[in-house]
């Protein structure tokens, strides 16, 4: 099977941005490419045809493939609903749920599942891209382990591990990610590669031989630090952002709710050159919103009890009423409503709360998922999304239609997820609301072009058929083992 896995020495080291780069790269060679999570812990996720949900960050990654999104890329997708308790989507169809007390052995129940879908992609592809989670070396949870080196065991695979040298002490990080390692796991990784580097390159030059020299591993490359490219995040980690706003800019403001989900539905929000996009978790940050977003979130209810804790539901509900703009997107459409009932405990306890009062709305949870791929009109403007949500919303007939939800007067709320990613939906939203006249900003070219400066990035920066060899041959047979403590 050939494969290649992109494992990190922490969580947001770069992986994702690498897996994406170089599926991208393989794929303008001609090469035949998948990539593959076993595992992803998001509650960022995306409908894929016909009506599954993967990881974002896999879906993306297919389309730097040029391939289509399909759940074997994702098999096991977690979506936090507590600190404690995940609910399972497995091979895109909700499975149930796993709590820290049962993790361990709830991981061995998912791991056959997981591999078959790698086994399956990698029968079909010529090389499978693996995203790995966290760290490879979480010792403490390497028993129950299909992610990183449980899955590079599996399939034989080569393993590349991606440090963060912005954030310091880089080549510590690799060095301890090889020593604690077993010896039957370190003769899997292969090298390494350096991402976020400011500067001149050359200066890293004692650093990387003394590295290579401790360890007996390649380092495959230098990423550049590229603040302008930005990935469709597969978690909140990154929600701050670049902001280059024009003087005069409109300001919009999204609530950042303690489980925000599908946030990168105001990606093409952030590419308007005439707004300000910020994230907002006080009344303050409010007070001089232009247009307000209320987002998705993993669970509508405990959020809404947020919501209102903070002063943010009273803060929303002024400036409703002050016939300013606002836009409810699921989750936070349902917020809007007359009442969230959730008799059946699909997001807790079972209970009934009010919601903000702004919308004609009840929305009743129940316990199958809805997953959809949506299109209609709005304004005789053609528009599309994805809907993944629990609750069903009944609207009331004295509500104005917005994108199969609800409108009244400047009020807006939708279950479709994405749709502001459509251009003439976004440019026609924009005006109605706040005046704002259509630019020249295409979302797709944006994302696509984004695609290619991954590809590019990787082609220029990193040794692409070294990495390649990897993925056909498997890592080296004469990488040496590190003890604990090595060199």
């Amino acid at each position: 099977m050939a494969g290649l896995l992109i494992a990190g020495t922490t969580s947001d080291a770069g992986k994702t941005l690498v897996t994406t780069g170089l599926c991208r790269a393989l794929a303008r060679r001609g090469v035949s490419v998948a990539p593959y999570k076993a595992q992803n812990m998001s509650n960022n996720s995306m409908v894929a045809d016909p009506g599954v949900e993967i990881g974002r960050a896999q879906w993306i990654q297919a389309l730097a493939a040029g391939v289509t999104p399909e759940p074997a890329m994702n098999p096991v997708l977690l979506k936090p609903g507590s600190d404690r308790r995940s609910h399972v989507v497995l091979m895109g169809r909700p499975w149930g749920e796993v709590s820290s007390a049962d993790w361990l052995e709830g991981r061995r129940a998912l791991a056959t599942a997981a591999h078959a879908a790698y086994d399956d992609l990698a029968s079909r592809y010529d090389v499978v891209v693996a995203e790995g989670a966290g760290s490879p070396t979480e010792i403490n949870l390497r028993a129950g382990d299909y992610v990183n080196m449980g899955l590079a065991r599996h399939a034989g695979m080569a393993t590349v591990v991606v440090g963060d040298i912005d954030r310091g002490g880089v080549f510590a990080a690799f060095l301890g990610t090889v020593a604690f390692l077993s010896p039957e796991d370190q003769a899997l990784v292969a090298g390494f590669v350096v991402n976020k580097f400011r500067g001149d390159a050359t200066l890293l030059q004692t650093g990387l031989e003394s590295l290579e020299k401790a360890t007996g591993r390649t380092v495959y490359g230098i990423l550049p630090w590229q603040p302008d490219v930005w990935l469709d995040s597969e978690d909140a980690l990154d929600l701050g952002g670049v902001r280059r706003p024009r003087p005069g800019a409109r300001r919009v403001a999204v609530i950042r709710l303690p489980r925000i989900s599908n946030f990168t539905d105001v990606d093409a929000l952030r590419l308007e050159p005439e707004l300000d996009v910020v994230f907002a978790s006080h009344p303050g940050a409010l007070a001089d919103a232009d247009l307000i977003v209320l987002p998705g979130t993993r669970s509508t209810i405990a959020d809404m009890a947020w919501l209102r804790a903070r002063g943010l539901a009273d803060a929303v509900i002024a400036h409703a009423a002050a016939g300013r703009p606002l836009l409810g997107i699921c989750g936070g459409f349902q917020m809007l409503g007359r009442v969230v009932r959730d008799p059946a405990g699909v997001e807790g306890e079972p209970t009934e709360v009010p919601g903000l009062g702004l919308l004609d709305v009840e929305t009743d949870f129940v316990a199958e998922k809805t997953l959809r791929l949506p299109h209609g009109t709005w304004l005789g403007t053609t528009a599309s999304g994805y809907e993944i949500h629990h609750g069903r919303v009944a609207v009331g007939s004295t509500e104005d239609d917005f994108l199969a939800g609800a409108r009244r007067g400047q009020i807006f709320g939708t279950m479709w997820h994405g749709a502001l990613e459509g251009d003439a939906l976004r440019s026609r939203f924009l005006h109605e609301t706040l005046g704002v006249a259509p630019s020249d900003v295409s979302f797709p070219a944006a994302r696509e072009n984004r695609l290619d400066r991954l590809g590019d990035l990787v082609e220029q920066h990193l040794d692409v058929d070294a990495l390649l060899a990897l993925a056909l041959r498997g890592a080296p047979a004469d990488v040496p083992f590190l003890p604990p403590g090595a060199p």
